[in-house]
């Protein structure tokens, strides 16, 4: 529809409904004290409509006293927080954002706290009674319907529900498609002013939003529907999936990342269960191009929170992955995304509804992303417990997933040992030994827990591979993690007798923690621990394990190796030692020695197909091999 039918649409309904065009003055009012005032949310909020209730107010400051102002995110000046009309307006928002934190946690405010796909049950049954409805629309279409553009989530109940709606008819404010649609009989006063939408500027990601957006592009499968948060991780997250295929949408907020996947035909949504072909979103936060991208766009919904959010709704994607952002996570897997300590931050807004319908979906990810620390590195938000007052937003079940620049920790069916493991694992370097001395504290892990610290122990991502065998396996290739025990563990009790006294020359066959300890916590710059790792169900599981130790008198390696039973003679053996092997030559290793007993001939013709100059010394049954590079 352009500018100019839609004016000619406005002016003939003028003539038809006159007592709908009001001025401010006659509009407002009709508030009355006490009464509760609904403002739009975002980027859809009615800046001029805002402006002239306050102006009213101020011009009759007895006109109505303790209104309530009911929002659930409001961007720019909010200008009925100001100390002039504090007498008449309260503010009660269901999310807390920059431009009213402060309000709140001075107790000039009120935050309701509740799950943002509940919010329009309270308006309809009347738990929370809206009498005012100040929203932001499109000019009519000849049919005299308004869309309510790029905010529907928890307006289209607020403006079903209303006694009064005040909408302001702004050209600027795209036509959208979905649950959008409100006719010109159904409000009560229209009052056109054209004014730009507020946008919304995302952060430009650093270079940590980046290493965190790659491991998160890592877990999107082709295919997947796809729900992200807003803000400079997620926008970082967004950018590093243009390499997927087929992702679908089915989010809460709709940004500039997910318009510009859509352009890039990464998201075309023929995968989806439900909503196939339409993008499905709840409001929109951006630019001006991504606005007018919505405009009158049939592939792009926008659809009430009620919808959007339901857990049950969300869950019938399959290969349902959402990926949102936290403040802190304790090292058991609760997580905040909504206070420090007791200083109310954000709020639960919709992450909880997506969280959970992702776990509930096939195949689905609960994926939670979050920088290692804050304020400059002075701070961990991997912590032990979350402090005194926090808000738990995403319980120990809600999370699969968390990812930090220095890695990816997978909680799900993890116990409270492995959680913690796993999530030191992905800490801040700086940080890791208290939270190793805290997790003792606190009985999560054993008691004898070793680490090396710095850089000797820093996990060496770089050294990730895929290769493929000879068999034509794809295998993963990996250093061990300190995390790494329970798969060490579930690896060597699923070896044969024969193959455990093959590897370690002994009939010793337990392999107790103090013994695991050995082979997870190593000082990379002296020796190396390389797992080959399979993917089952998203589980891992490790089918292979290398590991060389340097001697620095002769500057060379004694190097041993062993695969599990199922798996030998299918390449694994000669692809884990021809990589140990590419590892020893880069650090400027001379060779390599190692001890086989004379009978495991497996062994022996791996090492000697292997391209190396062999010595052999027998003794005792065992070959002492020197294999010079």
């Amino acid at each position: 529809m352009t500018q100019v039918s839609g004016k000619a649409d406005l002016a003939r309904l003028k003539e038809m409904y006159p007592e709908k065009f009001a001025s401010s003055e006659g509009a407002f009012s009709k508030i009355h004290r006490g009464d509760r005032i609904f403002i739009g949310t975002g980027c859809g909020k009615p800046q001029h409509l805002v402006d002239e209730m306050v102006r009213y107010v101020v011009a009759h400051p007895k006109a109505f006293f303790d209104a309530e102002v009911l929002h659930l995110w409001s961007l720019g000046v909010s200008p009925y927080l100001r100390e002039e009309v504090k007498k008449n307006f309260r503010l009660d928002s269901f999310f807390i954002s920059g431009p009213t934190r402060d309000a709140v946690n001075q107790g000039m405010a009120d935050y309701t706290a509740i799950f943002l796909s509940q919010v329009p049950d309270l308006f309809y049954r009347g738990v929370i009674p809206i009498d005012i409805a100040l929203v932001q629309v499109s000019p009519p279409d000849r049919y005299g319907y308004m869309s309510l553009g790029i905010s529907v989530d928890i307006v289209r109940a607020a403006i079903d529900s209303t006694k009064l709606a005040i909408c302001q008819v702004n050209e600027q404010m795209p036509r959208t498609h979905g649950d959008s649609f409100i006719h010109i009989t159904d409000v009560d006063y229209i009052l056109p002013y054209d004014e730009p939408l507020l946008e919304y500027e995302m952060e430009v990601p650093d270079e940590i939003a980046h290493r965190i957006g790659r491991y998160v592009s890592r877990l999107v499968e082709d295919g997947a529907t796809i729900q992200v948060g807003y803000g400079r991780i997620p926008n970082a997250i967004l950018s590093h999936l243009k390499e997927k295929h087929h992702l679908g949408v089915h989010t809460e907020l709709l940004s500039d990342g997910i318009v510009e996947l859509m352009k890039a035909g990464v998201i075309d949504n023929t995968r989806k269960a439900i909503d196939r072909n339409k993008t499905v979103a709840a409001f929109s936060m951006g630019k001006r191009s991504t606005y007018d991208y919505l405009s009158d766009n049939p592939g792009i919904a926008f659809r009430p929170v009620e919808y959007t959010n339901r857990p049950m709704i969300i869950a019938q994607n399959s290969k349902m992955t959402a990926i949102n952002t936290a403040l802190a996570i304790d090292l058991t897997g609760q997580a905040t995304a909504e206070s420090i300590g007791s200083t109310f931050y954000s709020g639960i807004g919709g992450q909880a509804d997506f969280m959970r319908g992702a776990v509930m979906a096939p195949q689905g990810k609960s994926i939670l992303v979050i920088q290692s620390t804050a304020k400059n590195e002075e701070v961990s938000r991997i912590v032990p417990m979350l402090s005194e007052g926090t808000g738990v937003t995403l319980t120990r079940g809600d999370v699969h997933y968390v990812v930090t620049e220095y890695g990816i920790a997978y909680l799900h069916g993890k116990n409270m040992r492995e959680r913690a493991m796993e999530l030191i694992g992905i800490a801040h370097p700086k940080f890791k030994p208290w939270l190793l001395r805290e997790a003792k504290k606190l009985n999560l892990i054993y008691k004898d827990q070793a680490y090396i610290p710095g850089e000797r122990g820093h996990y060496p991502e770089e050294l990730e591979t895929y290769r493929t065998t000879k068999e034509g396996m794809e295998v993963l290739l990996r250093p061990v993690r300190f995390s790494d025990e329970p798969l060490l563990k579930d690896f060597f009790y699923s070896l044969s007798d024969g193959s455990i006294y093959r590897r370690f020359i002994s009939v010793r066959a337990d392999m107790p923690h103090e013994r695991l300890q050995e082979f997870v916590v190593i000082d990379y710059t002296r020796e190396m621990v390389i797992l080959v790792v399979i993917e089952v169900d998203e589980r891992q599981i490790v089918i292979g394990v290398g590991q060389y130790g340097i001697d620095e008198q002769s500057h060379t390696a004694e190097v041993a190796l062993v695969v599990r039973d199922d798996y030998q003679n299918q390449g694994v053996g000669t692809t884990l030692l021809s990589y140990l092997t590419y590892l020893a030559k880069r650090e400027g290793l001379l060779g390599f020695s190692a001890e086989v007993l004379v009978n495991n001939q497996p062994m022996l013709h791996l090492f000697e197909n292997s391209g190396f100059a062999i010595e052999k010394r027998r003794e005792t049954g065992v070959y002492e091999l020197r294999m010079l590079f």
